[in-house]
This record gives structure tokens, C-alpha cells and sequence, in this order.
């Protein structure tokens, strides 16, 4: 492990973790936090009902999360390097670029998610690729 750590990828697995942590609360608080964070009527709807399917989706997504969370500890020196570091953090980083910058690809694909919640997210996950990106380019000779 380094013995200096790279800040950006230490950011960027905080930002995985909270942003699992906060689907983790949708799973556990229900629909009105999915209705907060803008997933949707169907998912909120769905949740109140009793529905497995908002808990299962979001689960898997928190869990993701967790593990590209991982992956930056790893690249920045934290934990032990992982199997494929550097392919699998510049594969974490194009998802979330990709996904903050051409969200308006994904928008018809999921309809009852609000605008607010395109443009957040969108703006989150430029945020996150880009913190990622910097890491990534600080730490490449040691990925």
C-alpha cells in the first residue's frame, strides 16, 4: 500500500460509498425517500405497496456502488490492489462520466423519473468522473 494516498480517488470512493449509503436509506425508509431523490412514482408506488422489485434494483445498485468504492480505495493506496485496478477504475470512470453527461440518452428509457432527478444525478455522477479521472491520471503508474 502507498504510503501517500491519492486524494481524488479517496474522494471519489467517498462519494461511491455516500451515494450507496443514501440508496441504501431508499431501501430502508421507502417511498418517500425514493419519491425524494426522484425515482419515480412507479418505484415509490411500488415500495408502498410491498413490492421486492424498488429494494432488489436499488440493492443491487448500492452494492455496485460499494464495490467501485472499493476499487478507489484500492487505487489510491488504501487497501491491497485489487484484480484488474486499472481497467476496472477507468471502466468505473467512463460509467460515470457517461452517465453525467449523456444522461438525456437515459431519460426515455426511464420516464417517471423527474427532471430534478436527471439533472442532480447527472451533475453527481460528472462530478464523481471527473474526481475519478483526476485520480486516475495522479495514480497511473502505480495502477
Amino acid at each position: 500500500m502507498q504510503a501517500n494516498h491519492n486524494y481524488f480517488l479517496l474522494a471519489g470512493a467517498s462519494l461511491s460509498a455516500l451515494a450507496s449509503a443514501l440508496h441504501i436509506g431508499c431501501i430502508i425508509f421507502g417511498a418517500s425517500w425514493y419519491r425524494f431523490f426522484g425515482a419515480g412514482e412507479k418505484m415509490a408506488r411500488l415500495a408502498e405497496s410491498g413490492s421486492s422489485y424498488p429494494a432488489r434494483v436499488t440493492a443491487i445498485v448500492a452494492t455496485v456502488l460499494l464495490i467501485w468504492s472499493a476499487y478507489a480505495l484500492s487505487g489510491a493506496g488504501v487497501i491491497p490492489k485489487l484484480p484488474l485496478l486499472r481497467v476496472i477504475l477507468c471502466a468505473i470512470t467512463l460509467v460515470y462520466l457517461l452517465r453525467g453527461f449523456m444522461f438525456f440518452a437515459l431519460m426515455p428509457l426511464f420516464p417517471g423519473n423527474s427532471l430534478a432527478f436527471w439533472l442532480w444525478s447527472g451533475a453527481i455522477c460528472a462530478v464523481i468522473g471527473v474526481v475519478h479521472l483526476m485520480g486516475i491520471r495522479q495514480a497511473w503508474p502505480l495502477l
